[in-house]
């Protein structure tokens, strides 16, 4: 009888079902933290709903020095249907979508590639190499757009597709992030395919690439942002309007009557709607990305 009663708690116990996940503890470190968390929120979001505001007002609203959230005359798309008006959104959007996911692509091909083989092959110059690669990460992108201008125009791309394309494949930042990632794969992986007869390249795709895939994810969200977001490039590359990109597009359309200030807001907020439809659909991988691959930083 004694035995029977003392066995019952230790089965209770074990049941998982009984079990119970300890919840977090709200602790005063821990409630500071989410108080600035949420503060930083609403900084960010004051901005973009002052833009939001702003774009679906009229153009002397806009221009008001003060500051209302609900305009007196009320909300209008005027501004939305001004921009469409006076620009070929359709093809602008077109061009930065190929462009960018072309950008996407071949950087991911490039870096993929490079990062391999700094992390798997042993070849003469291959400390040089890193530090060259770890160096350039600190230039700024400003200082090489003449000499790649000068490139371009050497190879007759300018006014091409190829010259938004080829200057933006080369990452450092993407290929030291991928070589810090493939080197912790386990090797064993590897020399069990090389038992099997598996070739250096069969072992990187069917091996290699599939355990990355959620670094490869990450990193091609942040390379296309790169790619759309990108103006001064494009600006500077192209005057043909047939290829022009999105951000470079709206920017070519003025207004005679000096500064419009709701199309102008209606002009980001076109720019940056595909780029939130990103955000809401990979959101999960942008978030992994910056907290474990360190993008944030670069």
């Amino acid at each position: 009888m004694a035995t029977e009663t003392l066995a019952r708690p230790v089965a209770s116990t074990a049941n998982p079902a009984v079990r119970r996940k300890p919840g977090r503890r709200m602790t005063p470190g821990r409630v500071v933290v989410l108080a600035v968390a949420a503060l930083l929120a609403v900084l960010w979001l004051v901005p973009f709903a002052w833009a939001t505001v702003t774009a679906f007002k009229s153009e002397t609203d806009a221009a008001s020095p003060k500051i209302n959230w609900i305009p007196p005359s009320g909300f209008t798309a005027d501004a939305f249907v001004k921009v469409f008006q006076d620009g070929n959104i359709p093809l602008w959007t077109w061009n930065s979508l190929y462009t960018s996911a072309a950008i996407t692509v071949i950087t991911l091909v490039i870096s993929a590639l490079a990062a391999y083989a700094l992390s798997r092959i042993d070849f003469r110059g291959k400390k040089v190499l890193m530090t060259v690669i770890i160096a350039s990460i600190i230039v700024p992108p400003p200082v090489l757009i003449i000499p790649l201008f000068y490139q371009m125009v050497a190879l007759h791309m300018i006014d091409t597709s190829w010259a938004i394309i080829l200057p933006q494949v080369i990452h450092p930042a993407m290929v030291f992030v991928l070589k810090k990632f493939f080197d912790q794969i386990p090797r064993e992986l590897e020399e069990a395919a090389v038992m099997d007869g598996a070739s250096r390249m069969r072992i990187f795709l069917q091996v290699v690439l599939p355990l990355s895939r959620p670094i490869m994810a990450a990193v091609a969200i942040f390379v296309f942002i790169g790619a759309w977001n990108n103006f001064l490039w494009p600006f500077i590359a192209t005057n043909d309007g047939s290829i022009l990109t999105l951000p470079v597009g709206l920017q070519t359309i003025k207004s005679a009557y000096g500064i419009q200030y709701a199309q102008n807001m209606a002009s980001a907020l076109l720019a940056a709607l595909p780029l939130i439809l990103l955000f809401l659909f990979f959101q999960r991988q942008i978030i992994k990305g910056v907290a474990t691959t360190g993008l944030a930083g670069t």
